[in-house]
C-alpha cells in the first residue's frame, strides 16, 4: 500500500564558490591583517559566579581560579583557560579571545587597528595581548605566549571499538563508559547574531584572517549566515570556530565545547539532567559541520553545546554556498526548539519597529528572514 508523502525529504544543495547559481552573491573577502591560530577563550559577565561554576563543572570544565569577582575555567586540553566570567549586574557575553603567532602581530594591530595593549595580569595564563572592539561593541582579544598547563587525563574514544554491520571490531569485550560529566577537551566555536551582517563579516575576516567554509544565503541571493574557520594552511582546521548570523539584534547565540565521543555526549547528558540543569536540544547531528550535538542552558539561560565528530578542512577547501533554511540546521534528532528561534512577543515587535525606523533593517529583508526561518521541517 502506498502512503501519501507529507513533503519532500531533502537537504539544501551546497554550491562551490566556483559554480554559484545565478543571483547568488559571493561573500567578499578582505585582505586580512593577520591569521589567528586558535580560539582561546570566551569572556562573560555573570551576576552569580557560584551558580555559573556549578553548571560549568557539571558540564565538564575545571576551575582554574575563583574569587568574588572572577571565574576562570579550563578544559582538559593544554589551554590555561577557555571560559572567563567577571561578576556583574547582568548576564551577558563580552567577547572572544584568539591566539596569534607573536609580538609582530600584536604590534601590527596596535599600529593598523588602534588596538589597546593588555597587561599580562589581564590575560589568563599571562603572556601578551591587545584588545579591539568589534562594530557591535563586543571585545576581541588577540593573545600570545600564554603559559600552557599540563593536559588533564581523558579516556580514549570508544568509536574505534564500535561494532557495525559487516565490521566486528569488538569481540569478547564490552563497552562500559563511565557515568560522569562529559569531560570538555577544548573550546570549539562561538555563534553570534548581528543586525549588520556584511559589516561584521568583513571586520572579523579582516582582523582574524578567517575563511568562510559555508555561506548561507537568503532567497534574494544575499549572504546572511556564515560558518568561518581558521586559516591554518595545510593543517586541518575545524569547519567553524566563529559563526555569524544576520538577524534582528546583537546577540550571543551559543558556544560549543568538544568532548571525546558520542558516549561522552550521552553520559554527560545523564549527569546534567540528574543535577537539575535545563536541557535545550539534542542529541542530534548537524548538517553544516556534521557534528553530533547536545545543547544546554546555564543558570542565566545562555546556551552551551557539547559536540563531537565535527568536520575539518585545510585552507585549500573551497567555500560553499547553501540556501538558508531552518531545516538545514540538523540532519536528525528532535525538531529545533522554538526557544532557539525568534520570540513572538511584544519585545520582538519593538525591536523590529526600532530597526525599521533607524533604517538598519528593511521590510524586504525582514520578509526574507521570516521566509528562511519560518518552517523548520514541513514534512513532519
Amino acid at each position: 500500500m502506498n502512503h501519501p508523502s507529507k513533503g519532500v525529504l531533502r537537504t539544501p544543495h551546497a554550491y562551490p564558490a566556483s559554480a554559484l547559481p545565478p543571483g547568488v552573491q559571493p561573500l567578499a573577502r578582505p585582505t586580512p591583517l593577520l591569521k589567528a591560530q586558535s580560539l582561546a577563550f570566551l569572556m562573560f559577565e555573570k551576576p552569580d559566579l557560584t551558580a555559573c561554576e556549578t553548571f560549568l563543572t557539571d558540564f565538564g570544565l575545571h576551575t582554574v581560579e575563583r574569587n568574588a569577582q572572577l571565574l576562570l575555567m579550563r578544559g582538559s586540553g593544554p589551554q590555561p583557560c577557555i571560559y572567563m566570567a567577571r561578576r556583574g549586574r547582568r548576564a551577558r557575553y563580552l567577547g572572544a579571545a584568539f591566539t596569534v603567532a607573536g609580538e609582530a602581530e600584536l604590534a601590527l594591530l596596535e599600529e593598523r587597528a588602534g588596538a589597546r595593549r593588555l597587561t599580562p595580569g589581564e590575560i589568563p595564563g599571562g603572556g601578551a595581548g591587545v584588545e579591539l572592539t568589534d562594530p557591535a561593541g563586543k571585545l576581541l582579544w588577540l593573545v600570545s605566549g600564554q603559559r600552557e598547563p599540563a593536559p588533564l587525563p581523558l579516556r580514549p574514544p570508544l568509536n574505534s571499538d564500535s561494532n557495525c554491520y559487516g565490521q566486528l571490531r569488538r569481540v569478547n569485550r564490552t563497552v562500559r563508559p563511565p557515568l560522569e560529566p562529559a569531560a570538555v577537551a577544548r573550546l570549539g566555536h562561538v555563534v553570534v547574531q548581528t543586525v549588520d551582517f556584511a559589516t561584521m563579516a568583513d571586520w572579523y575576516m579582516r582582523h582574524l584572517g578567517l575563511i568562510p567554509t559555508d555561506v548561507q544565503y537568503l532567497a534574494d541571493g544575499s549572504p546572511n549566515l556564515t560558518f568561518f574557520r581558521l586559516d591554518l594552511g595545510d593543517t586541518p582546521a575545524d569547519h567553524h570556530c566563529f559563526v555569524l548570523a544576520g538577524g534582528i539584534e546583537e546577540k550571543y547565540e551559543h558556544s560549543a565545547y568538544e568532548v571525546v565521543d558520542l558516549d561522552a555526549l550521552g553520559q554527560g547528558q545523564n549527569v546534567l539532567r540528574a543535577n537539575g540543569h535545563r536541557h535545550l536540544w539534542g542529541i542530534g547531528r548537524h548538517v553544516l559541520g556534521s557534528q553530533l550535538f547536545d545543547y544546554w542552558c546555564d543558570p542565566d539561560g545562555m546556551e552551551f553545546e557539547h559536540y563531537t565528530d565535527g568536520d575539518v578542512f585545510t585552507a585549500s577547501h573551497e567555500t560553499h554556498y547553501v540556501p538558508l533554511e531552518l531545516s538545514g540546521i540538523w540532519a536528525w534528532g528532535h525538531d529545533v526548539p522554538a526557544s532557539m528561534g525568534v520570540k513572538k512577543d511584544l519585545g520582538t515587535v519593538f525591536k523590529i519597529v526600532r530597526l525599521l525606523r533607524q533604517g538598519s533593517l528593511s521590510l524586504a529583508r525582514l520578509k526574507l528572514l521570516g521566509r528562511a526561518m519560518g518552517t523548520p521541517r514541513p514534512w513532519l
